[in-house]
Protein backbone atom coordinates (compact mmCIF):
# COMPACT_ATOMS: atom_id res chain seq x y z
CA UNK A 1 0.00 0.00 0.00
CA UNK A 2 1.58 3.56 -1.13
CA UNK A 3 1.69 6.35 1.66
CA UNK A 4 -0.36 9.29 0.64
CA UNK A 5 1.45 12.49 0.64
CA UNK A 6 -1.23 14.97 1.93
CA UNK A 7 0.70 17.67 0.14
CA UNK A 8 -0.23 16.39 -2.86
CA UNK A 9 -4.02 15.84 -2.56
CA UNK A 10 -5.71 18.34 -4.46
CA UNK A 11 -8.07 20.04 -2.13
CA UNK A 12 -12.01 20.78 -4.10
CA UNK A 13 -12.66 23.85 -2.55
CA UNK A 14 -9.20 24.89 -3.90
CA UNK A 15 -10.03 23.99 -7.43
CA UNK A 16 -13.10 25.41 -7.47
CA UNK A 17 -11.69 28.91 -6.36
CA UNK A 18 -9.18 28.69 -9.08
CA UNK A 19 -11.60 27.95 -11.64
CA UNK A 20 -13.90 30.83 -10.37
CA UNK A 21 -10.71 33.50 -9.73
CA UNK A 22 -10.92 36.57 -7.87
CA UNK A 23 -13.13 38.97 -6.27
CA UNK A 24 -14.49 40.39 -9.31
CA UNK A 25 -15.27 37.24 -10.67
CA UNK A 26 -18.08 36.86 -8.45
CA UNK A 27 -19.46 40.70 -8.80
CA UNK A 28 -19.44 39.48 -12.67
CA UNK A 29 -21.53 36.14 -11.85
CA UNK A 30 -23.93 38.03 -9.50
CA UNK A 31 -24.58 40.05 -12.59
CA UNK A 32 -25.25 36.85 -15.40
CA UNK A 33 -27.56 35.31 -13.28
CA UNK A 34 -29.78 38.30 -14.16
CA UNK A 35 -29.40 37.45 -17.74
CA UNK A 36 -27.08 38.30 -21.05
CA UNK A 37 -25.10 41.16 -20.72
CA UNK A 38 -23.21 43.12 -22.55
CA UNK A 39 -19.41 44.30 -21.91
CA UNK A 40 -20.64 48.15 -21.11
CA UNK A 41 -23.85 46.96 -18.52
CA UNK A 42 -21.16 44.67 -16.17
CA UNK A 43 -18.61 47.31 -16.18
CA UNK A 44 -21.80 50.15 -15.13
CA UNK A 45 -23.02 47.66 -12.87
CA UNK A 46 -19.81 46.65 -10.93
CA UNK A 47 -18.40 49.60 -9.02
CA UNK A 48 -14.95 50.51 -8.87
CA UNK A 49 -14.13 47.91 -12.03
CA UNK A 50 -11.55 48.74 -14.19
CA UNK A 51 -11.78 47.82 -18.04
CA UNK A 52 -8.53 45.89 -17.78
CA UNK A 53 -10.05 43.93 -14.81
CA UNK A 54 -13.33 43.31 -16.55
CA UNK A 55 -11.65 42.38 -19.63
CA UNK A 56 -8.82 39.95 -17.36
CA UNK A 57 -11.98 38.63 -15.78
CA UNK A 58 -14.21 37.93 -18.49
CA UNK A 59 -11.17 35.78 -20.17
CA UNK A 60 -10.76 34.00 -17.17
CA UNK A 61 -14.53 33.09 -17.02
CA UNK A 62 -14.49 31.82 -20.26
CA UNK A 63 -11.50 29.84 -20.74
CA UNK A 64 -12.91 27.91 -17.77
CA UNK A 65 -15.90 27.74 -19.21
CA UNK A 66 -18.32 29.13 -16.70
CA UNK A 67 -19.63 32.01 -19.42
CA UNK A 68 -20.00 31.92 -23.27
CA UNK A 69 -18.60 35.26 -25.31
CA UNK A 70 -20.66 35.58 -28.25
CA UNK A 71 -19.23 38.68 -30.97
CA UNK A 72 -22.37 40.08 -33.48
CA UNK A 73 -21.19 41.36 -36.56
CA UNK A 74 -21.82 44.67 -36.26
CA UNK A 75 -20.35 48.14 -36.45
CA UNK A 76 -18.96 48.28 -33.84
CA UNK A 77 -19.12 44.67 -32.68
CA UNK A 78 -22.04 44.02 -29.74
CA UNK A 79 -20.40 41.20 -27.65
CA UNK A 80 -22.47 39.66 -25.32
CA UNK A 81 -21.75 37.45 -21.88
CA UNK A 82 -24.12 34.72 -20.81
CA UNK A 83 -23.80 31.63 -18.33
CA UNK A 84 -22.93 28.19 -19.54
CA UNK A 85 -24.52 25.41 -17.54
CA UNK A 86 -20.76 25.00 -15.31
CA UNK A 87 -21.47 28.80 -14.35
CA UNK A 88 -25.37 28.47 -13.53
CA UNK A 89 -24.30 25.84 -10.87
CA UNK A 90 -22.93 27.91 -9.21
CA UNK A 91 -25.30 29.92 -8.27
CA UNK A 92 -26.90 28.05 -4.96
CA UNK A 93 -23.28 28.68 -4.09
CA UNK A 94 -23.22 32.95 -4.54
CA UNK A 95 -27.03 32.87 -2.71
CA UNK A 96 -25.39 31.24 0.25
CA UNK A 97 -22.72 33.65 0.18
CA UNK A 98 -24.67 36.41 -0.08
CA UNK A 99 -27.25 35.00 2.90
CA UNK A 100 -23.94 34.65 5.06
CA UNK A 101 -22.77 38.06 4.21
CA UNK A 102 -25.67 39.86 4.99
CA UNK A 103 -26.28 37.62 8.17
CA UNK A 104 -22.37 38.12 9.58
CA UNK A 105 -20.59 41.57 8.33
Amino acid sequence: MEATNPELIECSIEKALNVIGGKWSFLVLKELFEGTRRFSELKKAIHGISPTALTSTLRHLENNEILTRTVYPTVPATVEYALTEKGQALHKMIKEMKIWGSKWT
